[in-house]
């Protein structure tokens, strides 16, 4: 059986190809939008992280254990209305930076069953407009800062579609283990609405699907697809973060060994994401919900078991909900990110 070329997928049997992934990824990063008295910060778009080449597959041949560090980082600092950017004065919320730091791991019972597990930690700053409870004034400019966890995913895994593993379906629950009630100001009021916070509140249904293979005989030359859907289904505080669909697709390419590196792969890939308006007292349906589409060229190299992943995500087209005007609840748009960046550590023992 062939083993194919991604950062978390092996297959049993002869050499590993690289990935050039080739495609377009998700529009950037979205958060924000106010209403006449508090600010609502928008879903940010983080499920952008839960598909591309260093996500969903299945690492190993038959049984064994893998975990990895990833690093994400973008910085949304420009309102967007519709499809295209919109005066930063419609927005109260004018930028939201976030350092994501995610611990992950997988197991692999058997050749066709295992387990994977992601658990996300934020550090996020929002520059936004007070409206006289956080810290200051009413129409003051204030910046709040917090570090603390997100949301723990927990997924089953299983590859016995086909022998080589090549196609795999996903299936599990996003647990609400984040904070969702979030600092509160000197004044008492809250610094980050529920959208803008490191958790949802909800529990909800995680279910996947991805395809791998080859291109040329020798494998070098591979593609993959993959999929994850998100469905909240039990929600606290009347927030209830919009459903949303994440999709990848991409080429890559193994140039080989190169120096100390065991694996040498150059990759492009495309990324699309469509979110729902979120819904609830404490939602801001107008101003929620995207569609997107990146690109995102990176490159998965490999040290024996040790493997080291990059990208950086760039918008080509994005699209997102407003309010067709900022007089109905004074605020419109979302901030979105003009890229995104990815850096991921894993080992595979």
């Amino acid at each position: 059986m062939m083993r194919l070329p991604f950062p978390q997928i092996r297959f049993p049997g002869t050499a590993v190809p690289r990935l050039l992934t080739l495609g377009a990824t998700i529009v950037t990063a979205m958060s924000v939008a106010l209403t006449p008295e508090r600010a609502f910060a928008c879903a940010c778009g983080c499920g952008v992280f839960d598909v591309g080449a260093s996500t969903m597959f299945a690492n190993t041949s038959d049984t064994g254990v893998s975990i990895w560090l990833r690093y994400d980082f973008m910085d949304q600092n420009k309102n967007w209305e519709g499809t295209s950017s919109a005066p930063a004065s419609d927005n109260g919320d004018k930028e939201i930076r976030t350092n994501f730091y995610t611990i992950g791991g997988q197991y692999m019972f058997s050749h066709d069953w295992g387990v994977m597990a992601e658990l996300p930690t934020y550090h996020r700053s929002l520059e936004t407009t007070d409206d006289g409870t956080v810290a200051g004034p009413a129409g003051s400019i204030y910046t709040g800062h917090l570090t603390d966890m997100g949301d723990l995913e927990v997924m089953g895994i299983y590859t016995g579609i086909s022998p080589d593993m090549s196609t795999g379906l996903l299936f599990g629950l996003k647990l609400p283990t984040g904070n969702y009630t979030g600092p509160t100001g000197p004044l008492g009021g809250n610094e980050f609405d529920r959208d803008s916070l490191p958790g949802t509140g909800s529990t909800d249904l995680l279910l996947g699907a991805y395809h791998v293979g080859g291109l040329t005989s020798d494998n070098r030359l591979a593609y993959f697809a993959q999929a994850l859907y998100k469905n909240a289904m039990l929600i606290r505080n009347q927030y209830r973060p919009g459903n949303e669909i994440d999709a990848a697709a991409g080429l890559t390419y193994d140039f080989g060994p190169a120096g100390v590196l065991t694996r040498d792969a150059p990759l492009l890939q495309l990324l699309v994401s469509q979110r729902n308006h979120d819904t609830g007292v404490n939602a801001d349906p107008l101003n929620s919900g995207y569609t997107r589409l990146l690109v995102s060229p990176g490159i998965d190299l490999r040290f024996n078991k040790l493997k080291f992943y990059a990208d950086i995500e760039l918008p080509v087209y994005q699209r997102t909900n407003a309010a067709s005007s900022v007089a109905i609840e004074g605020t419109s748009g979302q901030l979105v990110a003009s890229k995104i960046y990815k850096i991921q550590v894993g080992y595979e023992f």
